[in-house]
């Protein structure tokens, strides 16, 4: 199987090295003048909790603005709907953005989550005789492909020595490679919360590694472009909004828990324990976080994970004047 990731403006390659075309898509209709249309993952509990309590509709409804929200897998399919346009605005990991930029995809950084590393590790199989980051030389691992845990792969083993083509990795969803785990048919899986606090409270599950000085493990709320251009009234209403929800659940992790606990479809003291391991403090994009990135772009294009070099910097929204 080939190890080279080469996505194209039209789709996104993922899962277990299926193409994902523009038809596996949900069909969505043409915007109005005042919508905003918001992509986001099950595992992206400030805006899950956000849309269950329909604070920002409340606050974006004076403006004459409805808030449409779409469910997406995992990021990168998410920043496929927005390439595609079919969302205007999402929240993803650190690596899906540098993809989708190599795609072409016309969005901007619009705020970014400040570093959260404790919130993505590897695990092993208890009984296993991998102790470090060296011994997955020849390995076979699962990991969501073009998804923040790509990149976390490649910089442990790129810390631990060994080449990224040294391993073996199997690209498989979160539900699949937990099944492939528990099976014994791969040695490692990359994974992010709260998958991977669910999978170390299994007794056949040991964490190698999280992602503590190895990588930052920042997240993004991303726009359009075209929308980040003619809405900025409208983006600083959601960011604000989620700052509020981010406060919230740092001080009432427990009722978080809760009330994601029926939506994420885990145990509420995994999901609390995930919670824990994200900071929920957002932040405007700066110069260091872009520097982050094209230390992220750079590597994936060395490694050929993207067809060719990108600037980060290129996907800032210039201020008008």
């Amino acid at each position: 199987m080939s190890r080279t990731f080469i996505p194209t403006r039209r789709a996104f390659i993922v899962g277990a090295g299926a193409a994902l075309a523009a038809s596996a898509l949900p069909v969505f209709a043409a915007p109005s003048a005042r919508e905003l249309r918001i992509g986001y993952q099950k595992a992206a509990s400030t805006l899950v909790l956000l849309k269950s309590k329909q604070t920002l509709e409340k606050r974006l409804a004076p403006l004459g603005v409805s808030v449409k929200w779409t469910e997406f897998p995992a990021g990168p399919q998410l920043l496929e709907g927005l390439n595609v346009g079919a969302i205007d605005f999402g929240y993803v990991g650190e690596a899906p953005p540098v993809i989708a930029q190599a795609a072409g995809a016309n969005f901007v950084y619009t705020a970014y989550e400040v570093p959260t590393p404790h919130a993505e590790g590897i695990l092993v199989h208890r009984d296993a005789p991998i102790r470090t980051l060296a011994d997955l030389k020849g390995k076979k691992i699962a990991l969501n492909k073009g998804s923040d845990v790509h990149w976390f792969l490649v910089a442990a083993l790129q810390k631990a020595g060994v080449g990224y083509t040294d391993i073996q990795p199997v690209f498989l969803p979160p539900a699949d490679a937990r099944a492939a785990f528990e099976r014994g048919a791969i040695d490692a899986w990359a994974i992010w919360d709260p998958f991977l606090e669910a999978a170390k409270q299994q007794p056949n599950a040991r964490l190698l590694a999280d992602a503590s000085g190895i990588v930052n493990h920042h997240q993004f709320f991303l726009s359009a472009r075209p929308f980040a251009r003619d809405n900025g009234d409208v983006l600083s209403v959601v960011i604000d909004e989620v700052g509020k929800e981010g406060a919230w659940v740092r001080g009432h992790y427990s009722d978080a828990a809760a009330q994601l606990a029926p939506i994420q479809g885990l145990d509420a003291n995994v999901i609390e324990a995930g919670l824990r391991h994200y900071e929920h403090i957002y932040k405007p994009v700066d110069a260091a976080v872009l520097a982050s990135q094209q230390r992220i772009a750079d590597t994936f294009a060395e490694l050929h994970i993207i067809p060719t070099k990108i600037v980060t910097q290129d996907a800032v929204l210039v201020a008008k004047g």
